[in-house]
């Protein structure tokens, strides 16, 4: 069990949970563990959202860094997608973005990424932690000449742009016409000037909202978790579509011209079908977490494509993809990894590939999204003892009950018990085609966990 890392690198409050101690301990192990077996010094990027603590966790950071020996470049406000492609774009050793990513400012986060811009694995996550809770640490203290230099580089930026760009140009121009406009909602997090250079470069026509971040507004009531502002501007402005990204830029929510949401599993759904019709669907493969609609199951079994379930998290849907070769996957919660271009969840590259299609086939996303019939789905949360949480499935009772409601259901609707990471949770997710019923049948397997399990 890892101590300090998550599912998605290390994520507390800052100044308190993170506190500066606490992160010059990860800069400075990370450091060394993720450039231990080369032979000069390391040069590691840095990049940051919006929040208020971005300055002060990068700052710890950067000291940890230069501790160890490594050379910092410090890119400043930029997405996680940008951060993961300029690593490897820029043969960079390592690479770090602070973000507490779709959480509100209070929190803040670090993620790091290996030399070929991904996620480091959880193997390396746990080795770091060895080293920051290790007498070893104190010994990785550069001396003299050795001490390493940062430099503040935004310009960087640039390349990433110029990648983006490049993909899209051509088919967004051929296809473009003046009625067609969307709206934007970048979360006053870290793509607010990104996203408008781009869509402005590529000639798009849009309104953008929530891109004036003052450190404490990100994510808040905006965003990809929170979409009621951008269906309210696209249905009242009679806009095409709607786009929404999470505060470090690595989902990507979408809304059709009816104000409706489109989720992650529609997009896999669109996007796979547009790929393979193009036959650029590598192994006419898609694939997806635990957690994904049983519809986009239904999809994938009507449409002939293969369906590749991981547990939950966007690195594991990319490890899936890098060991078999598929080029599409990604989670409900608008992660999308399209790993012809990036080896991470990328907002705006996911939103470009949505208009991209939704202009070469002139369909609305409402008439689009009609591929896939999503299930109601609902989840509930059970209270239970942080010691017995990992046991509900050695419960008779609970596993009875769990067999009898799949059995009930026939196909048509599903059953998913997860534990909690990092709470005394277990959560219950059930399927089915009736919302009423699945509610009432979540609720009271999760009250059954909660009696057997307190």
């Amino acid at each position: 069990m890892r101590k300090y890392f998550g599912t998605d690198g290390i994520r507390r409050i800052a100044n308190t949970e993170l506190s500066p101690l606490l992160v010059y301990r990860v800069a400075k192990a990370g450091a060394y563990v993720l450039s231990k077996h080369g032979n000069t010094s390391p040069t590691i990027l840095i990049g940051r959202d919006t929040r208020i603590s971005g300055t002060l966790i990068e700052s710890a950071m950067v000291a940890g860094f230069l501790s160890y020996g490594a050379n910092v470049k410090l890119i400043g406000v930029a997405s996680t997608p940008s951060v993961a492609y300029l690593t490897k774009k820029l043969n960079a050793d390592a690479s770090v973005v602070i973000s507490a990513s779709h959480n509100t400012y209070e929190f803040n986060g670090v993620k790091y990424f290996s030399n070929k811009g991904m996620k480091i694995p959880d193997e390396i996550e746990e080795e770091i932690e060895e080293i920051m809770d290790s007498d070893k640490l104190e010994e990785l203290t550069a001396k003299n000449d050795k001490i390493g230099v940062s430099e503040y580089t935004p310009e960087y930026l640039e390349e990433y742009i110029n990648f983006i760009e490049g993909i899209f140009k051509e088919d967004i121009t051929k296809n473009n016409n003046k009625d067609f406009k969307i709206g934007i909602d970048v979360a006053n997090g870290a793509t607010y000037k990104l996203a408008e250079r781009i869509f402005k470069d590529l000639g798009i026509n849009f309104e953008i909202i929530n891109n004036t971040p003052d450190g404490i507004n990100i994510n808040n009531n905006c965003g990809s978790t929170h979409l009621d502002g951008l269906k309210k501007l696209v249905v009242e402005h009679k806009l095409d579509l709607g786009i929404a990204y999470d505060g470090d830029g690595d989902r990507c929510l979408a809304v059709d011209e009816l104000g409706n949401e489109v989720d992650g599993d529609i997009f896999l759904s669109i996007m796979s079908n547009y790929l393979k019709e193009k036959g650029e669907l590598s192994k006419n493969t898609v694939v997806a977490t635990v957690m994904s609609n049983l519809g986009l199951n239904k999809y994938a079994a009507s449409n002939g494509i293969d369906l590749k379930q991981t547990k939950v998290g966007d690195r594991y849907v990319l490890e899936e993809m890098l060991k078999n070769g598929y080029n599409l996957g990604g989670e409900q919660s608008g992660h999308i990894i399209f790993l012809d271009y990036n080896p991470t969840g990328d907002g705006i590259l996911s939103s470009l590939m949505l208009i991209r299609v939704l202009l070469e086939k002139k369909k609305k996303l409402s008439e689009l999204k009609k591929i896939i019939n999503i299930y109601p789905q609902v989840l509930v949360n059970a209270k239970v003892a942080t010691e017995k949480k990992y046991d509900y499935d050695k419960d008779e009772e609970i596993k009875l009950q769990i067999e009898k409601l799949e059995k009930e259901f026939e196909g048509n609707g599903r059953v998913l018990i997860r534990t909690s990471g990092t709470e005394p949770l277990v959560r219950v997710m059930i399927e089915g085609e009736d919302k009423d019923y699945i509610t009432k049948k979540a609720t009271e397997l999760a009250n059954l966990i909660e009696q057997k399990l307190k």
